[in-house]
């Protein structure tokens, strides 16, 4: 006998095939209606026509003839009825809370999704700011440039200022040199 053939503990045996062959339903059509039903039941539609229907079984139970009455004042029938009724209808509700529950898990887990993932973009973006913040530190702000500019704009007029005063010396000097040139002919030297 193979490894194949020998039936494994861990996994549960095929159902045995009976000879009366059962009837299949969609679960989710089944759910669909409960959850209709349970929806039908928590309006105020269903509960006027349970009164309805109540207050017209006891009217008939005691305004018409003894002949026709079906069910006497202890109302033993009209009991059972309303059993039934919630004896169907505890386990539908209950089948629709719990699709209900399922459905509420799901959108749990997607909003935890989407959390995470905005939680994980919010701190990408808070260290992406904060290297720019750094790298913002590193570059020269306007300010910083306005003094600088300033400052090479003071040293450019001071260098021309000492330039035009140096060529202005610079031309005393030559018109002096001249007139010492001019004084030292004499007009009776020449």
């Amino acid at each position: 006998m193979s490894q194949r053939d020998r039936a494994r503990l861990d996994t549960p045996r095929d159902p045995r095939r009976s000879f009366v062959r059962r009837r299949s339903y969609d679960a989710d059509s089944f759910g669909s209606f409960a959850e209709e039903f349970a929806r039908f039941m928590g309006t105020a539609k269903f509960l006027a026509y349970m009164t309805l229907f109540v207050a017209v079984w006891i009217v008939w139970n005691v305004a018409t003839p003894s002949s026709w009455q079906f069910d006497p004042f202890p109302y033993i029938f009209l009991t059972l009825m309303l059993s039934l009724q919630a004896s169907y209808a505890a386990p539908l509700i209950l089948l629709a809370q719990n699709r209900q529950e399922n459905r509420d898990k799901v959108v749990a887990e997607q909003d935890r999704r989407a959390n995470a993932r905005a939680h994980a973009d919010m701190e990408f973006l808070a260290r992406e700011v904060a290297s720019l913040r750094m790298a913002v530190g590193e570059v020269a702000t306007r300010d910083f440039l306005r003094s600088e500019l300033r400052g090479l704009l003071a040293e450019l007029e001071d260098a021309r200022e000492e330039r035009d005063g140096g060529a202005q010396r610079d031309a005393r000097a030559d018109r002096d040199a001249r007139d010492d040139h001019a004084d030292r002919r004499a007009p009776g030297d020449g």
